[in-house]
């Protein structure tokens, strides 16, 4: 399943410095659920600390998660479905002072 991940607010810093990833992740689902996606890419694209992207199962408090330029909350959160083609991007609102 072909997506697009981007990574803005610093979070970068977590994913080697690249904010943009064309990812293919491996399924014969024709859906995966967001919360998949977020294990895959701490499993296969996160580089460092992975403490300041997740807490438990999900994501940060603080870090905002659009599915095609969607609130992922009014898709039903970690539960919402992603499909070939999505556009998914992570921004962290959480900036050191």
């Amino acid at each position: 399943m072909k997506l697009k991940l981007e990574f803005s607010g610093g979070l970068d810093t977590l994913f080697n410095n690249i904010k943009f990833h064309e990812v293919d992740i491996p399924t014969e689902k024709t859906t995966i659920t967001c919360s998949t996606l977020i294990k895959w890419a701490r499993d296969n694209l996160l580089a460092e600390r992975p403490e300041l992207f997740m807490k438990g199962d999900t994501v940060r408090p603080g870090i905002l998660v659009l599915i095609n330029d969607s609130d992922w909350e009014l898709c039903g959160s970690e539960e919402a479905d992603i499909v070939e083609g999505d556009n998914i991007v992570f921004i962290s609102t959480l900036h050191g002072g």
